[in-house]
């Protein structure tokens, strides 16, 4: 959360996902915050995968569920695998999220673990207006009026509905499972839709929409301060010092050559400020959110990048003052990720986020995701705390953004009204229903949107120390914690249960 969610910035050579979604989706929505390679998941399949587990079927939708007067229709894609399926077993629905869903979680994850127990046969839809799933013939702002988790739940409910049918499940109970902004989505769907859902697993889920989020930059600072207590103060003292150079045009050919940008640093409005401080605040906010993972076989790369890298990096008195050690950090993420240098244009990403073709820079999630934060959820992580280490990309400056890529119309008043929306149809945090549990790890920032204390018996919360963004839905390795590893064996006996029931 989308990466995450999550925000997206695009600049040449990079495609950052902010805060996510949110997300990338854990199939493709527990997204981290960075790089295109790592965040667009574009169509990757393992070697070894089997073809007949990774086909592509497509699904006719409507493309207004809410206005019967539309008969406009599109196709959808899923992908099915039942290896594990048994006569009269349980349906598994993975959703999708806010980027590609990618086949590969058809062959790996912990949702085929509890498949394979439970004889489930297992079902991945990928989310309208993500990966090949296009409603309309562009991505214009009149297009993506249908792109909302309204139209996204509706889409499920039918899917299940004649999916069920087809195949013969309509008895066959079904459980929703996703991860990030799928995540809020698996616990929505059984709640909007509890004749239809029998339970829902709705990991590392943000619940609660905001439109200022300065909580997920507090989590970041707890989270590296568990490598040691300095690291934050480090990061901050080098945001600082990068924020007073900012303010000086001398400064701007060393922090160009610091920072390996493709052209020299201009400066010529807060915008520009904001968005090269939280592109390199970035890097932080990225590992700390998806902090020794397990994503390997989605083909993710920077996966050996940790808060322990990091924070080792900052506390590395060789190479000099800690904003000289913040560039080192950058230093890595380029090479990580093969990068010549680094766009920090605030001008580039509006070009880029507002081109609204399927073959856009943006087109693999990042116009949509943000879209859908002008539009439904908020979730800008501001600097308007002084409990966090980053400086210089307030409220502001994530608002102004809604109107610069999609129009004026888009006001913090409208951002603020479509929050406020969202909570009351959703409810928030006062979740009434049942059969849904809510994993989160403590060193994820999205923690602090989802539940973290169960609301009843049968609405548990799995709170997982030391473990970040979708931890649990990863495939097991030999290193997992204990308590990552009780809270997967957890989440299989509460499904066992539930599905007697």
């Amino acid at each position: 959360m989308a990466r995450g969610g999550l925000r997206w910035m695009v600049s040449k050579g990079f495609v950052f996902l902010l805060g996510t979604v949110i997300y990338l989706s854990c199939l493709s929505s527990c997204f981290p915050r960075v790089r295109k390679s790592r965040t667009l998941r574009t169509g990757f399949v393992n070697e070894n995968s089997n073809a007949s587990v990774a086909d592509e079927l497509w699904f006719t939708q409507r493309l207004d569920h809410f206005c019967g007067a539309d008969t406009r229709v599109w196709k959808q894609r899923y992908f099915v695998n039942d290896t594990y399926f048994r006569s009269g077993g349980p349906v598994f629905l993975m959703i999708g999220g806010e980027g590609p869903a990618n086949p590969a979680w058809m062959r790996y994850g912990t949702w085929l673990i509890y498949a394979q127990k439970l004889g489930a046969l297992c079902v991945m839809l990928e989310h309208r207006f993500y990966g090949k799933s296009h409603p309309t013939e562009d991505l214009s702002t009149e297009s993506l009026r249908y792109l909302s988790s309204k139209q996204a739940l509706a889409d499920l409910a039918h899917f299940r509905t004649a999916f069920a049918q087809k195949r013969g499940l309509i008895g066959n109970k079904w459980v929703a499972f996703g991860g990030s902004y799928p995540g809020s989505l698996a616990a929505w769907f059984r709640l909007k839709y509890p004749h239809l859902v029998h339970a829902a697993v709705a990991t590392s889920a943000p619940v609660q929409a905001v439109v200022n989020f300065p909580e997920y930059l507090e989590v970041v600072r707890r989270s590296l301060a568990t490598h040691s207590p300095e690291c934050p103060q480090l990061v901050k003292n080098a945001s600082d010092t990068l924020l007073g150079m900012l303010k000086d045009p001398r400064t701007y050919d060393n922090i160009t050559k610091d920072f390996s940008l493709c052209e020299k640093l201009q400066i010529q409005s807060d915008m520009d400020l904001a968005y090269f401080l939280e592109t390199v605040a970035g890097n932080f906010m990225d590992v700390v959110q998806y902090n020794e993972d397990n994503r390997e076989f989605e083909g993710v790369l920077g996966t050996n990048i940790t808060i322990k890298a990091l924070c080792g990096i900052m506390s590395n008195v060789s190479l000099g003052e800690p904003y000289k050690r913040y560039a080192a950090v950058m230093a890595l993420m380029l090479k990580t990720f093969s990068q010549k240098c680094l766009d920090g244009s605030y001008s580039a990403y509006v070009k880029e986020m507002g081109n609204s073709s399927w073959n856009g820079p943006a087109s693999g999630g990042g116009r949509q995701w943000v879209y859908q934060t002008c539009t439904e959820f908020g979730f800008y992580q501001s600097t308007d705390s002084p409990d966090q280490p980053f400086s210089g990309f307030p409220l502001p400056y994530h608002l102004q953004q809604c109107a610069d890529i999609y129009g004026a119309s888009f006001t913090g008043t409208s951002v603020a009204d479509a929050v406020q929306q969202t909570n009351e149809y959703y409810g928030g945090y006062d979740i009434r229903s049942r059969r849904i549990v809510f994993p989160n790890g403590s060193i994820d920032p999205w923690h602090a949107l989802g539940i973290t204390k169960d609301i009843a018996v049968d609405l548990p919360a799995v709170f997982i120390e030391g473990t970040a963004h979708c931890a649990n839905m990863y495939p097991a390795r030999e290193e997992d914690l204990p308590q990552l590893i009780f809270a997967r064996d957890h989440i299989f006996l509460l499904l066992q249960k539930w599905l007697k029931q």
